[in-house]
């Protein structure tokens, strides 16, 4: 299966095309979740939490004074000075398929075109309240369509090995600091516990990793907390749980080795095995009890080792 070798930029431009492109989406439905749990005031720091989970606090309140909803919206979604922004994101993404082009088929190209323009178009009326739930929608249903074209159309050669260890970094990276700060903020005054508000505050959990509907499939009368992160770090069957993910970012860099003779590739693929051994060797109650902020904090810390020992790997001077 050996083939023309990749060009480093090409492979580093690949990674980061798919990290963006599911960065806007985990952003996206984090928004939209917590805009309609913040209404309906069944979670608390909501918007404080979306701010937490991407570290952005600091560089937040060096333009604003108090935390708002509407500041936190055009912060996220409009501001290009925030390079968190879903308009910086959708730039970058582009950027990179731009210097993809002669790798990546027209219909991937012209879609990311299309979807940037439209972010790009955005103004604050279109993140007025009543419009949130609707434009989460529309930035959701675009990295989707991304999704579905690269799937369908992207031929399966390194190219696609690097978008594929570039997702499933990316998103392994955003469930565990889903977790790490909803954790902490949901968990509940012990009279509260198994109360309606508890309930609708993991339920937000869920909701903001796309797992409610799988996750009840699973637990049809269980939103205890040991139950939610377990099933978010743990299942096999669910697409955005942590163990899925490292599983994908493995495989991939498993076959860059094997198939394509990148035998520098060792170093990132046993770091994804250090991880699979850490999130598969310890039951989630033990690691509750032993401190989930701590374990979080390693698999976030051993994701940017993966990410950093592919980097030396295939693009060592950048």
């Amino acid at each position: 299966m050996n083939g023309p070798v990749l060009l480093s930029r090409y492979a580093e431009n690949m990674l980061w095309l798919a990290r963006y492109m599911e960065r806007i989406e985990n952003l996206a439905r984090l928004i939209d979740v917590n805009e309609t749990f913040v209404r309906l005031r069944t979670v608390m720091n909501g918007w404080q939490c979306i701010l937490d989970i991407n570290t952005d606090s600091d560089t937040y309140f060096l333009r604003h004074e108090k935390i708002n909803g509407r500041e936190v919206l055009s912060f996220y979604v409009l501001d290009r000075d925030n390079p968190n922004s879903i308009i910086s994101m959708a730039l970058a993404a582009r950027e990179n398929a731009r210097a993809l082009r002669p790798i990546i088929p027209t219909e991937m190209w012209t879609h990311l075109n299309v979807f940037t323009n439209f972010v790009r178009d955005l103004t604050p009326a279109d993140i007025a309240i009543n419009h949130v739930s609707s434009l989460c929608a529309r930035i959701k249903e675009g990295c989707q369509t991304h999704a579905g074209i690269m799937e369908g159309t992207l031929f399966r050669d390194q190219a696609w090995l690097f978008h594929q260890i570039g997702k499933h970094i990316e998103r392994g990276d955003q469930i565990t600091r889903l977790i790490d700060i909803k954790y902490q903020a949901l968990l509940p005054e012990p009279a509260m516990t198994g109360s309606e508000i508890d309930a609708s505050q993991w339920t937000a959990v869920l909701r903001s990793a796309a797992g409610y509907h799988a996750f009840r499939r699973l637990f049809p009368n269980d939103l205890a907390p040991a139950s939610v992160v377990g099933f978010l770090l743990k299942s096999h069957g669910f697409p955005r749980s942590l163990a899925t993910s490292l599983r994908q970012a493995h495989h991939a860099v498993h076959l860059l080795r094997s198939d394509y003779g990148f035998r520098d590739a060792s170093e990132g693929l046993e770091h994804v095995e250090n991880l699979r051994n850490l999130v598969t060797g310890v039951p989630t109650e033990e690691i509750i009890l032993a401190g989930l902020h701590e374990f979080l904090d390693g698999v976030q810390d051993g994701l940017a080792s993966t990410y950093n020992a592919i980097a030396r790997t295939f693009w060592p001077f950048d």
